[in-house]
């Protein structure tokens, strides 16, 4: 490995690029089996998510992380962080938007952004993060747990 495939920094932007790149096969997905083949809503959306997850669980596993270990194992362990990491996330959102900050808007000049809007930025900061650190330390060490 270079030396500098080992700086957490380089790593953690290669992690970001896997993150819009689902991003983009996670909305491709969806619109080709809602509007190209006209599969219902919920089940076209559903097939994306489970695309992107995929899409997001190789790449993180080959290009970010490098990893070599047992694709069943970090698969298990990969989910159960993305389960963790989103609930830290969604618990985020839930607490903010049930306060008052939720309900209020923000003129940040050109545009205003709802509280809920502002909570959901901080909640994908959270996920990204932990997720991140998760994968990282976790699903993708070199050490078995």
């Amino acid at each position: 490995m270079r030396q500098i495939d080992r700086l957490p920094v380089r790593q953690f932007a290669k992690y970001c690029a896997v993150g819009v790149l689902n991003t983009a096969v996670t909305l491709g997905v969806i619109f080709v089996c809602k509007s190209v083949l006209g599969v219902n809503p919920y089940v076209s959306n559903m097939l994306g998510y489970a695309a992107g997850i995929i899409n997001s669980f190789v790449w993180n596993k080959v290009w970010v992380f490098r990893s070599h270990s047992s694709y069943r194992a970090e698969g298990l362990r990969f989910a159960v962080g993305f389960g963790i990491c989103y609930a830290m996330q969604f618990a985020l959102v839930w607490c903010l938007t049930q306060s008052a900050f939720g309900s209020e808007e923000y003129d940040l000049g050109i545009f205003v952004i709802s509280g809920y809007g502002i909570a959901t930025l901080l909640g994908n900061v959270l996920y990204t993060l932990c997720n991140f650190l998760f994968n990282k330390l976790i699903t993708f060490s070199s050490q078995k747990p």
